[in-house]
């Protein structure tokens, strides 16, 4: 059995400090027997209670406020000590229940002490110390206790805000990886096919393809490498030749017309991983003969478009270009896809 939960402190023992007061008191001033016996049964009483009220929540509470608030009240007029009582009642408001409502009812307990002091005529070494005490050490707790809400609630927050960024870091490597393994491996796929093919007929062409089958490798591992670090910036004159070569292994002629506008670091890239996923969608999908590419820039907007003349079809999204819009609507962009004479992707973002 615990006296107190485990998330509670040791400092719940030390308030206990006050309680020998009340219970002392009487037998050190000129008491009568009732009142010494009432002190130590109301002591009997008021330690399960105390206890009692670390463990409860909400509403709940209040049995405790209320019950040592009832024991100061019956105490009150034959012991000075049982203002303590009412201490440990303001003490427990401050507890449980968060401001403004913490503040009306420990005001209306510091009224009711005032009432009842009048007209039950207690001393003055019971009252004033019952007014004074639970009003400093109420308000004090009721500060703490909202503190530390405040803080567990900022603590909370952090967590999860870490929590998000640990997220949107495995989306973020998951779509680099997507779109460069996607791009680099159709490439190598399209090159290895074209060198078994030369086998025969071309040794010489078929040994220089599979060389670029290596060099083609080797660089995507230390993209994948960089995606990983999170170190990656592509650029669009790179894209730009990865995208012809990628084409030219799968037969497809290129016609390209691109303006170079000012853009950021970050935008070329989100231009630069477009240019590649448009890119691979039509070496894998399009069966297309000719690919058009254009980047300009046109008033406030940069638009790259990406056009074949293959079969077209419904334009459905998978993870390679639902993580491209998501990258452009980052940066305040939108991506546009029509399949109805061929394939048309086209990227606009704010410059």
């Amino acid at each position: 059995m615990r006296l107190l939960p485990k998330e509670q402190d040791w400092t719940a023992y030390v308030w206990l400090i006050y309680m020998p007061y009340f219970l002392v008191l009487p037998f050190v001033v000129p008491s009568s027997v009732g009142d010494k016996a009432a002190a130590i049964a109301v002591t009997v009483v008021a330690l399960p209670l105390y206890f009692w009220g670390y463990w409860l929540r909400g509403k709940r509470v209040l049995w405790v406020i209320g019950g040592f608030a009832l024991l100061g009240s019956l105490l009150g007029p034959s012991n000075p000590g049982a203002s303590v009582l009412f201490v440990y009642s303001s003490s427990f408001i401050g507890k449980s229940f968060q401001p403004p409502r913490a503040w009306w009812m420990l005001g209306g307990l510091l009224g009711l002490i005032g009432v009842e002091a009048w007209v039950f005529h207690y001393q003055m070494g019971c009252w004033i110390p019952a007014i004074l005490f639970s009003g400093i050490i109420g308000s004090v707790v009721i500060q703490q206790c909202q503190q530390r809400r405040l803080t567990n609630r900022l603590l909370r927050a952090q967590e999860e805000v870490e929590q998000l960024a640990r997220v949107a870091e495995r989306e973020r490597i998951a779509r680099d990886l997507h779109d460069l393994l996607g791009h680099t491996l159709s490439v190598i796929v399209l090159k290895a096919e074209l060198a078994s093919k030369l086998f025969t007929r071309d040794p010489e062409r078929a040994q220089t393809e599979i060389r670029d089958v290596e060099t083609i490798s080797r660089g995507a591992l230390t993209e994948v490498r960089a995606a990983v670090r999170g170190y990656r910036m592509v650029g669009i004159e790179g894209e730009l030749r990865n995208a012809r070569t990628a084409l030219e292994a799968a037969g497809i002629q290129l016609e390209a017309a691109v303006e170079p506008p000012g853009l950021t670091p970050a935008q070329e890239t989100v231009f630069a991983m477009a240019l590649r996923e448009g890119v691979t969608n039509v070496v894998r999908h399009a069966h297309a003969r000719v690919c058009r590419l254009t980047l300009r820039q046109r008033d406030r907007f940069c638009e790259l478009e990406v056009t074949d003349d293959g079969r077209g079809g419904a334009v459905v999204e998978g993870s390679g270009l639902q993580g491209m819009r998501e990258r452009v609507e980052a940066i305040g962009g939108a991506v546009e896809c029509d399949g109805s004479k061929g394939t048309s992707l086209r990227v606009r973002v704010p410059v």
